[in-house]
């Protein structure tokens, strides 16, 4: 009997530890993360233009390392930050305008977003962000820097094993058909989303040419649940907008089947759409499964409007935002973007499993 039982313990710990061993082999690897849109992915780009969608004073990055207000759009880290921790790839880097990049900082990633950019130009003209566009033109320039510290092969080789993640478009219907409803002139709501899929699907087209093979690109949040969007619409009984969340579902079924057409038509690519509406709205329908106490209002301030520069050292903030989804009226908190991290970790990354591709044109 004694024997049984020890010939169990160590069938099962041999069993744990090979499948431990096999999911550290068979997870993919990636150079770097590479980060393209806006405010969610945007590490601290926007403290280097001319606008005022900044969040590089306090109370912002109240909770990154060194409680340092670094431009990041939260009380603390960003998915890209998050999934790097988990890929065990080195933090994301400083901006890619600072003209001291090292040899290091150039192999392992970066971000080229900027807050309130989005797939519109349109967008920009209103936010002063940094358009999509542009930030192909800078990607461009980060290229030719990494070609000439690693060398061409290995820069092509970096380029096709980064993960470059692409999210944008919540300012795109939210500034420009929702609150300020410009393009509602041209467009019903489902060829304004149709134009913005032609876009995104462009702007990857271009990163593939250059040289990306890896994309996870991210579908829209529950808008309607945005605190800002809640105040437009909602004020009194704080509930979502329906039919924003609405839209957003229809944005997300289509973009997952016009990525796939895309993966089809770029050879050697993975193009992975990233659900993003499922988890948040997870934490904003059941918050005390996931330990959160708030979900209709940010930490900062009221929670109901405050945002960017009205997000500032004289604003009151919450006791605890680990507690709460948002952080200020439009952007998550950190401790809802380690869920959200941490969801892609479990069922996006592995869809890039046993995919390499070194043949470049």
């Amino acid at each position: 009997m004694v024997y049984t039982i020890h010939f169990i313990l160590i069938h099962f710990c041999i069993t744990i530890g090979v499948a431990i061993i096999s999911n550290a082999l068979t997870r993919p690897r990636f150079s770097s993360i590479l980060a393209f849109g806006d405010s969610t992915v945007d590490t601290g780009n926007n403290n280097y233009i001319i606008t005022v969608a900044k969040g590089n004073h306090l109370p912002y990055g109240k909770d990154f390392p060194g409680h340092v207000p670094t431009g990041r759009f939260s009380n603390g880290k960003l998915v890209p930050d998050l999934l790097a921790s988990y890929l065990n790839i080195k933090d994301t880097v400083p901006p890619y305008l600072d003209p001291t990049l090292s040899n290091e900082q150039l192999q392992t990633g970066v971000s080229f977003a900027s807050g309130g950019s989005g797939f519109d130009d349109l967008t920009t003209v209103i936010t002063h962000a940094i358009p999509m566009s542009k930030q192909i033109e800078h990607f461009q320039d980060y290229v030719e820097k990494l070609k000439g510290i690693a060398g061409k092969d290995k820069a092509k080789q970096i380029l096709a094993d980064a993960l470059v993640i692409v999210s944008a478009g919540s300012n795109d219907v939210i500034l420009n058909f929702y609150d300020i409803p410009t393009r509602k002139w041209e467009f019903n709501i489902t060829g304004y989303q149709d134009f913005l899929r032609n876009n995104l699907q462009t702007f990857i087209k271009r990163l593939y040419d250059i040289g990306c093979r890896k994309f996870a690109v991210a579908g829209l949040p529950p808008t309607g649940c945005i605190p800002f969007q809640i105040t437009v619409k909602h004020l009194k009984d704080r509930a979502c907008v329906d039919d924003e969340n609405s839209d957003a579902k229809d944005y997300n079924q289509n973009l997952a089947k016009r990525l796939l057409e895309l993966q089809a038509m770029l050879p050697g690519s993975r193009v992975v759409y990233v659900e993003i509406y499922g988890p948040l709205i997870n934490l904003i329908n059941h918050p005390e499964k996931y330990g959160f106490l708030e979900t209709n209002k940010g930490c900062c301030g009221t929670g109901l409007t405050e945002v960017a520069i009205f997000c500032n050292m004289l604003t009151p903030i919450c006791d605890d935002a680990s507690k709460y989804v948002f952080w200020d009226s439009f952007h998550p908190t950190e401790a809802a973007y380690q869920y959200i991290a941490k969801y892609i970790e479990m069922e996006v990354v592995n869809k890039f499993q046993f995919h390499t591709d070194y043949s470049y044109k």
